[in-house]
Protein backbone atom coordinates (compact mmCIF):
# COMPACT_ATOMS: atom_id res chain seq x y z
CA UNK A 1 0.00 0.00 0.00
CA UNK A 2 1.33 3.67 -0.55
CA UNK A 3 2.48 5.68 2.04
CA UNK A 4 -0.44 8.28 3.04
CA UNK A 5 1.45 11.21 1.96
CA UNK A 6 0.99 9.19 -1.49
CA UNK A 7 -1.91 7.87 -0.73
CA UNK A 8 -3.75 11.97 0.35
CA UNK A 9 -1.93 13.29 -3.15
CA UNK A 10 -3.57 10.56 -5.06
CA UNK A 11 -7.39 11.74 -3.44
CA UNK A 12 -6.73 14.76 -4.50
CA UNK A 13 -5.32 14.63 -7.62
CA UNK A 14 -8.33 12.03 -8.39
CA UNK A 15 -10.87 14.18 -7.43
CA UNK A 16 -9.37 16.94 -9.41
CA UNK A 17 -9.58 15.40 -12.40
CA UNK A 18 -12.85 14.26 -11.79
CA UNK A 19 -14.50 17.54 -11.87
CA UNK A 20 -13.14 18.44 -15.18
CA UNK A 21 -15.72 18.04 -17.82
CA UNK A 22 -14.78 14.78 -19.76
CA UNK A 23 -16.06 11.68 -22.27
CA UNK A 24 -17.20 10.10 -18.78
CA UNK A 25 -18.70 12.51 -17.52
CA UNK A 26 -20.25 13.29 -20.70
CA UNK A 27 -21.35 9.49 -21.11
CA UNK A 28 -23.14 9.77 -17.64
CA UNK A 29 -25.38 12.85 -18.12
CA UNK A 30 -26.32 12.34 -21.59
CA UNK A 31 -27.95 9.07 -20.83
CA UNK A 32 -29.28 9.70 -17.55
CA UNK A 33 -30.83 12.88 -18.94
CA UNK A 34 -31.87 11.13 -21.97
CA UNK A 35 -33.66 8.17 -20.18
CA UNK A 36 -33.00 8.74 -16.09
CA UNK A 37 -31.27 8.76 -13.28
CA UNK A 38 -31.07 4.55 -13.27
CA UNK A 39 -29.38 5.14 -16.83
CA UNK A 40 -26.94 7.38 -15.28
CA UNK A 41 -26.00 4.64 -12.76
CA UNK A 42 -25.85 1.75 -15.10
CA UNK A 43 -23.63 4.03 -16.95
CA UNK A 44 -21.41 5.16 -14.21
CA UNK A 45 -20.82 1.17 -13.21
CA UNK A 46 -19.88 0.36 -16.52
CA UNK A 47 -17.29 3.33 -16.78
CA UNK A 48 -16.08 1.39 -13.23
CA UNK A 49 -16.11 -1.97 -14.80
CA UNK A 50 -13.37 -0.44 -17.54
CA UNK A 51 -11.79 1.55 -15.20
CA UNK A 52 -10.71 -1.98 -13.45
CA UNK A 53 -10.67 -3.54 -16.29
CA UNK A 54 -7.84 -0.99 -17.36
CA UNK A 55 -6.07 -1.22 -13.68
CA UNK A 56 -5.32 -4.89 -14.41
CA UNK A 57 -3.86 -3.88 -17.83
CA UNK A 58 -1.59 -1.58 -16.39
CA UNK A 59 -0.57 -3.61 -13.71
CA UNK A 60 0.29 -6.81 -15.23
CA UNK A 61 2.39 -4.61 -17.89
CA UNK A 62 -0.13 -5.57 -20.47
CA UNK A 63 -0.83 -1.87 -21.01
CA UNK A 64 2.41 -0.84 -21.98
CA UNK A 65 2.72 -3.67 -24.14
CA UNK A 66 -0.60 -2.88 -26.38
CA UNK A 67 -0.21 0.60 -26.61
CA UNK A 68 4.09 -0.08 -27.66
CA UNK A 69 2.44 -1.68 -30.81
CA UNK A 70 2.07 1.50 -32.91
CA UNK A 71 -0.86 0.92 -35.16
CA UNK A 72 -2.75 -0.11 -31.67
CA UNK A 73 -3.29 4.05 -30.94
CA UNK A 74 -5.20 4.49 -34.03
CA UNK A 75 -7.02 1.03 -33.96
CA UNK A 76 -8.32 1.90 -30.82
CA UNK A 77 -9.81 5.41 -31.59
CA UNK A 78 -11.12 4.16 -34.73
CA UNK A 79 -13.42 1.79 -33.07
CA UNK A 80 -14.13 4.12 -30.56
CA UNK A 81 -15.15 6.66 -33.09
CA UNK A 82 -17.20 4.19 -35.46
CA UNK A 83 -19.18 2.67 -32.31
CA UNK A 84 -19.86 6.14 -30.72
CA UNK A 85 -21.56 7.19 -34.57
CA UNK A 86 -23.36 3.93 -34.54
CA UNK A 87 -24.96 5.00 -31.11
CA UNK A 88 -25.97 8.28 -32.17
CA UNK A 89 -27.40 6.73 -35.42
CA UNK A 90 -29.45 4.33 -33.40
CA UNK A 91 -30.80 6.96 -31.32
CA UNK A 92 -31.74 8.94 -33.74
CA UNK A 93 -33.29 6.88 -35.92
CA UNK A 94 -35.42 5.14 -32.90
CA UNK A 95 -39.00 6.17 -32.96
CA UNK A 96 -40.47 8.43 -30.76
CA UNK A 97 -42.67 7.09 -27.34
CA UNK A 98 -45.23 8.57 -26.60
CA UNK A 99 -45.66 7.49 -23.19
CA UNK A 100 -43.22 8.01 -20.78
CA UNK A 101 -41.81 4.71 -19.53
CA UNK A 102 -38.78 3.38 -17.27
CA UNK A 103 -35.82 2.19 -18.98
CA UNK A 104 -35.88 -1.87 -18.27
CA UNK A 105 -33.29 -4.19 -17.34
CA UNK A 106 -32.58 -4.92 -21.05
CA UNK A 107 -32.31 -1.00 -21.78
CA UNK A 108 -30.09 -0.78 -18.88
CA UNK A 109 -27.70 -3.44 -19.38
CA UNK A 110 -27.05 -2.22 -22.81
CA UNK A 111 -26.40 1.43 -21.21
CA UNK A 112 -23.80 -0.44 -18.82
CA UNK A 113 -22.31 -2.11 -22.40
CA UNK A 114 -21.97 1.15 -24.00
CA UNK A 115 -20.29 2.82 -21.23
CA UNK A 116 -17.81 0.30 -20.52
CA UNK A 117 -16.96 -0.41 -24.05
CA UNK A 118 -16.75 3.66 -25.09
CA UNK A 119 -14.10 3.81 -21.81
CA UNK A 120 -12.09 0.84 -23.55
CA UNK A 121 -12.28 1.84 -27.26
CA UNK A 122 -10.43 5.51 -25.83
CA UNK A 123 -6.58 4.67 -25.83
CA UNK A 124 -6.31 7.55 -23.66
CA UNK A 125 -7.74 6.08 -21.11
CA UNK A 126 -5.53 3.28 -21.30
CA UNK A 127 -2.68 5.71 -21.63
CA UNK A 128 -3.92 7.96 -18.54
CA UNK A 129 -3.59 5.12 -16.19
CA UNK A 130 -0.61 4.05 -17.36
CA UNK A 131 0.98 7.63 -16.46
CA UNK A 132 -1.31 8.75 -13.51
CA UNK A 133 -1.15 5.44 -11.30
CA UNK A 134 2.56 4.88 -10.99
CA UNK A 135 3.27 8.81 -10.04
CA UNK A 136 1.73 7.77 -6.28
CA UNK A 137 3.67 4.44 -5.99
CA UNK A 138 5.98 4.20 -2.73
CA UNK A 139 9.37 2.43 -4.53
CA UNK A 140 10.30 -0.57 -1.78
CA UNK A 141 7.41 -0.58 0.60
CA UNK A 142 5.91 -3.20 -0.84
CA UNK A 143 4.83 -4.76 -4.50
CA UNK A 144 4.61 -2.44 -7.29
CA UNK A 145 2.00 -4.59 -8.89
CA UNK A 146 -0.18 -4.76 -5.81
CA UNK A 147 -0.01 -0.65 -5.24
CA UNK A 148 -0.97 -0.26 -8.84
CA UNK A 149 -4.21 -2.71 -8.04
CA UNK A 150 -5.14 -0.53 -4.71
CA UNK A 151 -4.47 2.51 -6.73
CA UNK A 152 -6.72 1.60 -9.82
CA UNK A 153 -9.58 0.05 -7.55
CA UNK A 154 -9.59 3.04 -5.18
CA UNK A 155 -9.81 5.35 -8.35
CA UNK A 156 -12.11 3.18 -9.69
CA UNK A 157 -14.44 3.48 -6.34
CA UNK A 158 -14.05 7.41 -6.21
CA UNK A 159 -15.04 7.76 -9.97
CA UNK A 160 -17.88 5.53 -9.19
CA UNK A 161 -19.41 7.85 -6.47
CA UNK A 162 -19.20 10.84 -8.67
CA UNK A 163 -20.60 9.29 -11.58
CA UNK A 164 -23.35 7.88 -9.66
CA UNK A 165 -24.19 11.41 -8.01
CA UNK A 166 -23.66 13.21 -11.44
CA UNK A 167 -26.49 10.69 -12.80
CA UNK A 168 -29.02 11.47 -10.08
CA UNK A 169 -28.51 14.97 -10.57
CA UNK A 170 -28.89 14.85 -14.27
CA UNK A 171 -31.87 12.74 -14.06
CA UNK A 172 -33.45 15.13 -12.34
CA UNK A 173 -33.43 16.88 -15.97
CA UNK A 174 -35.23 14.05 -17.36
CA UNK A 175 -37.98 14.25 -15.14
CA UNK A 176 -38.45 17.73 -16.46
CA UNK A 177 -38.34 16.75 -20.44
CA UNK A 178 -40.49 13.49 -20.06
CA UNK A 179 -44.08 15.37 -20.08
CA UNK A 180 -43.85 16.43 -23.46
CA UNK A 181 -43.47 14.28 -27.04
CA UNK A 182 -40.88 17.51 -28.29
CA UNK A 183 -39.05 17.47 -25.16
CA UNK A 184 -38.51 13.79 -25.38
CA UNK A 185 -36.71 14.24 -28.72
CA UNK A 186 -34.89 16.89 -27.35
CA UNK A 187 -33.62 15.15 -25.27
CA UNK A 188 -32.79 12.19 -27.59
CA UNK A 189 -31.09 14.81 -30.73
CA UNK A 190 -28.63 15.75 -27.61
CA UNK A 191 -27.83 12.59 -26.46
CA UNK A 192 -27.00 11.76 -30.40
CA UNK A 193 -24.77 15.39 -30.53
CA UNK A 194 -22.96 14.21 -27.75
CA UNK A 195 -22.20 10.86 -28.84
CA UNK A 196 -20.98 12.57 -32.29
CA UNK A 197 -19.20 14.66 -30.35
CA UNK A 198 -17.05 12.11 -28.59
CA UNK A 199 -17.17 10.32 -31.60
CA UNK A 200 -15.30 13.56 -33.99
CA UNK A 201 -12.83 14.35 -30.13
CA UNK A 202 -11.49 10.73 -31.29
CA UNK A 203 -11.38 10.92 -34.71
CA UNK A 204 -8.99 14.04 -33.98
CA UNK A 205 -6.94 12.61 -31.15
CA UNK A 206 -3.28 12.62 -31.65
CA UNK A 207 -1.29 10.12 -30.95
CA UNK A 208 1.19 11.14 -27.69
CA UNK A 209 4.73 11.19 -28.44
Amino acid sequence: MPDATNLYLFIVAALLLLIVPGPNMAIVTSHAVAHGWRAGLAAALGITLADLLMTVLVSAGLGALVMSWTPAFDLLRWAGACYLMWLAWQALKAPPSGTDTQPTQASLRKIFTRATLNSLLNPKALLFFMVFLPQFVTVGSSSVTLQLMFLGVLLALIALVFHSLLGFCAGRLHARLRKGLVSKRLGVYGFAAVMAALAARLVFLNRPV
